[in-house]
């Protein structure tokens, strides 16, 4: 979907995933909405997937209608909506502590951790011409990251390190962090989230000569299911020059990874 600030619907594997279509259609005449399984086998399947951190598109998935609502409007719903999870987990809203807590989260939602979603809060970046005609790689490394899995909805923190190399334009430094903040404020997988960044990065430069790779902890991981604490996950995107063996190593001696295949 255009709107959403991405630029392509191209899926990012194209397989199907533990014999589920990755685009929602149904397998083998049962649906993922829980109509064709049994609760226990749907919760199953639903668990798999989302262990598989797996993602169907380089576009996040958006309905039709995303920005017919307003923020505020949004706001309202979900802290009703929020109100009623933390009733039903049994929490008590008429404490001090917890009543606010459902318009605190909403407003977290719509104004900061998701606002990414809305292409109004897109940056609009700042070229310049290449006056003194550099010619090798920018690389701008170890940029937070700090998005939110769309599985579980937990964090998933780390770093990206970001490079170039000039078409004639060149783009303020801060451009690059905000680029890559705008496409971390919303429900992700990393596979996505770095491919959105570079593809960003090489419509904003007009340049196919783009590396992006991010290097992150899931606290799906480390918090639930297997309980891994010392992991993390690398991926990377590379584009033009950066496809070169010489190129691509040279980056990695950059940012204190050399010698590695990524």
């Amino acid at each position: 979907m255009k709107r959403n600030g991405t630029s392509s619907s191209t899926p990012l594997n194209g397989q199907a995933m533990n014999g589920v279509s990755l685009n929602g259609n149904p397998m083998n005449g049962k649906h993922m909405n829980g109509n064709g399984l049994n609760g226990h086998h749907h919760d199953e399947l639903i668990d798999e997937i989302g262990d598989e951190h797996g993602a169907a598109s380089i576009d996040t998935p958006m309905r039709p209608d995303a920005f017919d609502l307003d923020d505020d409007t949004k706001i309202d719903l979900i802290e009703e909506h929020f109100r009623e999870i933390m009733s039903i987990l049994g929490l008590d809203l008429t404490d001090d502590s917890l009543k606010g807590s459902p318009r605190r989260v909403a407003k977290m939602y719509v104004k900061e951790i998701f606002r990414g979603l809305d292409p109004a809060n897109k940056p609009a970046p700042t070229l310049f011409e290449n006056k003194f005609r550099y010619n090798e790689m920018l690389v701008e490394k170890d940029i937070l990251v700090q998005t939110y899995c769309e599985h579980h909805f937990v964090p998933i923190i780390g770093k990206a390190h970001v490079a170039y190399i000039s078409s004639g334009k060149v783009i303020g430094l801060s451009k690059l962090n905000r680029i890559v903040e705008y496409y971390s404020k919303r429900p992700q997988v990393q596979e996505r989230l770095t491919v959105q960044i570079a593809d960003e990065l090489k419509k904003v430069l007009e340049t196919e000569d783009v590396a992006v790779i991010i290097d992150a902890k899931h606290l799906c991981v480390s918090t639930r299911g297997v309980h891994d604490v010392n992991s993390s996950t690398i991926t990377a995107a590379y584009g033009g020059k950066f496809d070169e063996e010489a190129t691509r190593q040279e980056l990695l001696r950059y940012i204190g990874t050399s010698n590695v295949t990524i």
